[in-house]
């Protein structure tokens, strides 16, 4: 349904199918048909392996869960949320995924991906057969990465998929209690995921959004049947997946997220909250197979939106206990961890000690480790956490050709103004290489 959904936004639809069932996969044939539901258009796509379509048990929990067992063929019914899809990309529970973008004078504006899942629940279930007179072998994770390797895609798109990969893996190692090593995949589910992760995969990867947002997660209710017993929604490797991410239940019985629309949400999703305001460019719909009182189909939206802003998070901690060396040693580690800005400001502590204020700004989706590395490489028992907005100019590098060499500018621009620097490292080289200062380098630039 994501692949259908992605597939209408761009122009040379044909030409994709035609490029995604040239990638190698072993068998599988992808073809798109246009369905309707609940009076609603949009395109089908049909995953066949040696001209076989995943059976409804097959599907449920060994596709959609990865197709990953232990010594065991799943036979489960699995349910899929509808997505919104924007170039900001947004996702909302909801049946729908929208693509949506707003311009304004003297402002960045961003191709955004919106991804909506509608509380109504969009539901979504492929049907095999599991006995089939296709032999079934069944493979790892390294199988999984030779297949990868093997496909006729960019190395970009091939480490997408292969991280959506290890999502899952990882996923139902944790719910199994299975190394990842030993985690295998049944062979049929296998080149049918393989077909839906690269799918995607291609398709991010040619929209490029310049973010993707994504609403709470609709992953229904009740429970479902697989060859390990009936276990509760959200199944446990979908709810491994989707930790810090919110998600919520609703009143449609059955599982409406499995663990390889989770990975790929996880993997591709920005941040998850409300679509944000845009200016919709391109719509596309992706139908499911089966009927509900709601439209069973996911919405994409595709679009611009103005740089309205995002939110950091800052991470502080006082420490009377750590030498200059040391603290300097934590920034540096913070910094290779992902870091924003760090930094430290002295300060007067308890018993009138002298100590440091350590100041971590960081993304949300890095907070956590973060947070490891601040009790990692520092002696603090307790860190705080704020949440701010902040606006950002829109910066890019460009590479001047001058007396000493190539160095680089750096250029920020948004709200009415244009600021340009030099880069610092580059203006150093040149002085030393010259032995000159770095203000003359600068001055007979």
């Amino acid at each position: 349904m994501l692949t259908a959904a992605l597939l209408e936004l761009i122009p040379d639809q044909e030409a994709f199918i035609t490029q995604l069932n040239a990638l190698g996969i072993p068998g599988v044939t992808v073809t798109k048909e246009k369905m309707s539901k609940c009076g609603i258009g949009g395109t089908h796509i049909t995953v066949k392996v040696y001209g076989e379509e995943e059976s409804e048990g097959m599907h449920d929990h060994t596709h959609e869960h990865s197709h990953a067992h232990c010594g065991h063929e799943a036979d489960t019914v699995h349910a899929h949320d509808d997505n919104y899809t924007h170039d900001t990309a947004h996702a909302h529970d909801g049946s729908h995924a929208q693509d949506t973008a707003h311009t304004c004078d003297n402002v960045h504006v961003h191709d955004t991906i919106h991804m909506h899942d509608h509380d109504t629940g969009y539901i979504h279930s492929h049907g095999h057969d599991h006995h089939t007179a296709h032999p079934h072998h069944h493979s790892g994770m390294h199988d999984i990465e030779h297949i990868v390797h093997s496909l006729l895609v960019s190395d970009k798109v091939k480490q997408d998929i292969l991280a959506v990969y290890g999502l899952i893996a990882e996923a139902e190692s944790c719910a199994h209690g299975v190394p990842v090593p030993e985690i295998h995949f049944h062979e049929v589910g296998t080149m049918d995921a393989v077909a839906d992760v690269a799918a995607v995969c291609l398709l991010m990867d040619r929209i490029a959004p310049g973010q993707v947002i994504a609403s709470p997660v609709h992953v229904g209710s009740g429970q479902v049947k697989c060859a390990h017993g009936v276990l509760p929604i959200p199944a446990p490797a979908t709810a491994y997946i989707l930790r810090d991410v919110p998600i919520y239940g609703g009143g449609i019985k059955g599982e409406l997220c499995t663990p390889t629309g989770a990975a790929l949400l996880k993997h591709f999703v920005t941040r998850f909250g409300d679509m944000p305001v845009m200016k919709t460019g391109a719509i596309g719909y992706g139908m499911g197979k089966k009927d509900f009182p709601a439209a069973n189909c996911v919405r994409v939206l595709l679009g611009e939106t103005e740089n309205a802003g995002d939110t950091i998070t800052e991470l502080s901690c006082n420490v009377d206990d750590m030498t200059g060396e040391a603290a300097g040693f934590a920034m540096d580690a913070l910094f290779a961890a992902g870091a924003l800005e760090v930094y430290t400001v002295p300060i007067g502590m308890k018993k009138s000690r002298p100590g440091t204020l350590l100041c971590v700004m960081c993304r949300e989706s890095d907070k956590e480790e973060m947070v490891k590395q601040i009790f990692k490489h520092t002696t603090t028992i307790g860190i705080r956490e704020n949440v701010y907005k902040r606006y950002t100019l829109e910066r890019s590098v460009e590479t001047v050709q001058t007396r000493y060499g190539e160095i680089r500018q750096k250029i920020s621009r948004g709200y009415g103004v244009t600021r340009e620097k030099y880069e610092y490292e580059d203006l150093a080289r040149a002085a030393r290489e010259h032995d000159i200062s770095v203000s003359q380098v600068t001055a007979e630039m």
